[in-house]
């Protein structure tokens, strides 16, 4: 499993119904993105950090969810501290930084947001209960197979992988050109292979188009969602001077 499927079977924050926390982490997304980036990202993304550490989420788990997107954050707020006011020549805009600034404050902080929410919230607990929202029930199953073939398409990169190594398969770098080469083509096999048996022992079963998941009963809780109710409330009239951030 992932790291965050894991920090979100065994966080303490399980047996909480999904719906007091997607109102929690969507509520602090909604204020990060439409409320101004100084307080209000600052502020939920702040919320956010803190919710986690509150739901015993590992930072290692978060920092490690969170390297890939922050990369492409920092590549996307650097073009806008760069202009080209001659040609072939690049100059440091500092009319760029505001907006660069802006940009990358609440995109953490939506990332933060939407973190809280996956690293707490087991997907196999949200998608069956999709369909009282109207979603289509084949869209969910898409959905739930994807997840399912992410898993597998990890383990046969891991396995293929542990054999190329156990050769000595990238001991040069011509050997470890050839072995992706052909760990690409293996996985690309294993990953059909197992699609196919996934196939056949849902057609085995009596797969019609939807699948009947059990999920667990959990009741709201009125506190929570009154807290937090109270907080984003507290982050809106903050952020748009209401009340003084000091």
């Amino acid at each position: 499993m992932f790291a965050l499927d894991i920090a979100a079977h065994t966080g303490p924050w399980r047996g909480r119904h999904p719906a007091e926390k997607a109102l929690l982490a969507l509520g602090l997304l909604v204020c990060a993105v439409a409320l101004p980036t100084w307080p209000g990202a600052l502020l939920s993304g702040g919320a956010a950090a803190v919710l986690l550490a509150v739901a015993r989420v590992p930072l290692v788990v978060v920092l490690r969810a969170a390297r890939v997107p922050l990369l492409f954050v920092v590549t996307s707020t650097i073009p806008l501290l760069a202009s080209m006011p001659a040609p072939l020549r690049l100059a440091i805009d500092p009319a760029g930084l505001p907006v660069a600034a802006q940009t990358a404050g609440r995109s953490v902080a939506a990332l933060t947001c939407l973190l809280l929410f996956t690293a707490t919230t087991p997907l196999s607990e949200v998608l069956p209960r999709l369909h009282r929202l109207g979603i289509p029930p084949a869209v969910t199953e898409v959905a739930a197979l994807t997840y399912r073939m992410l898993f597998l398409l990890v383990e046969s990169v891991r396995a293929v992988r542990q054999a190329q190594a156990a050769r000595l398969g990238f001991r040069t770098w011509r050997s470890a050109y050839r072995s992706l080469a052909g760990q690409a083509g293996a996985v690309f096999v294993r990953a059909l292979h197992r699609a196919r048996r996934l196939e056949e022992g849902l057609a085995v079963r009596g797969y019609t188009g939807s699948l009947a998941v059990q999920v667990g009963a959990h009741r709201v809780s009125v506190p929570f969602v009154a807290a937090t109710t109270a907080l984003l409330g507290v982050i809106v009239m903050v952020s748009t001077g209401w009340v003084s951030p000091w």
